[in-house]
């Protein structure tokens, strides 16, 4: 354990102290707690080890002020589903953890003529080191520019690759949603409806696709009626539900394009008299709490949302993470099917 208070006269030790102990300069100390790349093992090594007899703990006011930065990481978000941001947000304190930085939330308008406005007098305002911006808004380019010409170090979120591997963390929605469409239709399945999610959002356009391509290959269509539109809501869920499953000829599986709106359809079937998996299969996306909530449990596609979380402070933040992390280099995180009991061969065709 560090000794305390081994500063001259028993006070509190000072930077001034450390650079006396270490034989270094006042700003090598500086150097080396603010992790800078340019000094050698042997004088970091010193340096450390003289933090460590004395038990100096930096001031993070002094540290700020050297990096003209506040020891923020903003969240930036407008999603729609509140346990996409909870879920992220855990994976980025889980990453912060032991370091000195802090996490600062920040809700947006994607919609407002005045989005890039607010974000640009938050980021003045906050001066945080660095941005994550969640999906929808980590699609828009003029955003990234706008953290890049403030001097912002930004990592976007998407379920498709939005820009280079050091400003983006991304999954692969398309080709897993394609293997779970696949897998129903490898149990008989030939008349199954989709719910979309909301109009403008690359994760809805990406799982749309894949939903598409693994019909295509087996030459299946997907008919007007079985398509439903949505926007990752519970209640979306019911509104697809009552037009899906109130048709002359009902599909026998769909695919919605989240969890929430496939606890929404769920309820529907349940409320008509219609057992799941017996006469409907039902799939979902981002394998959240409640796809183990409900019952049967759903057959989901696990979107790593935590672990992305993680992996975009990584990258956004190497440098701040405490000593002797292990920093992953996969941009590309890969989305998973989890088969339960919410999928079944159809009792009808």
């Amino acid at each position: 354990m560090a000794a305390q208070n081994k500063g001259p006269g028993g006070k509190q030790p000072t930077i001034n102290d450390v650079a006396a102990l270490a034989g270094v300069s006042k700003k090598t100390v500086s150097r080396v707690i603010n992790r800078s790349e340019f000094l050698t093992d042997k004088t970091r090594a010193a340096v450390e080890k003289a933090i460590e007899q004395l038990g100096f703990v930096p001031n993070p006011q002094a540290r700020a002020l050297a990096f003209r930065r506040n020891f923020l990481i903003a969240l930036l978000h407008d999603n729609p589903n509140a346990q996409t941001v909870l879920n992220f947000q855990r994976g980025v304190l889980d990453a912060i953890r032991d370091s000195d930085l802090a996490l600062l939330v920040r809700p947006v308008d994607r919609a407002s003529d005045a989005m890039l406005d607010d974000v640009r007098t938050f980021l003045e305002k906050q001066r945080p080191i660095g941005a994550l911006l969640l999906p929808p808004i980590s699609e828009n380019d003029d955003l990234a520019a706008l953290c890049e010409n403030l001097g912002v170090r930004y990592v976007r979120i998407g379920s498709a690759p939005l820009d280079d591997a050091k400003h983006c963390i991304s999954s692969n929605d398309r080709e897993v949603v394609a293997e779970a469409v696949r897998r129903l239709i490898a149990l008989g399945h030939r008349r199954i409806g989709f719910v979309r999610g909301p109009i403008g959002f690359r994760s809805a356009a990406e799982r749309e696709e894949g939903f598409r391509e693994a019909l295509a290959e087996a030459g299946l269509d997907l008919p007007a009626e079985l398509y439903a539109p949505g926007n990752y809501r519970y209640t979306a869920g019911i509104e697809a539900g009552e037009a899906l499953l109130s048709l002359p000829a009902p599909p026998t599986a769909v695919f919605c394009s989240n969890d929430e709106m496939a606890a929404g359809l769920m309820s529907v079937a349940h409320g008509k008299g219609i057992k799941v998996p017996g006469e409907l299969s039902i799939i979902g996306f981002d394998d959240s709490p409640t796809a183990t909530h409900i019952w049967p449990a759903l057959s989901t596609v696990r979107w790593p949302i935590h672990e992305m979380g993680i992996r975009a402070a990584q990258t956004l933040v190497p440098d701040f993470l405490a000593p002797g992390t292990k920093v992953a280099e996969d941009a590309v995180l890969a989305s998973t099917f989890i088969e339960r009991q919410s999928v079944a061969p159809p009792s009808r065709s």
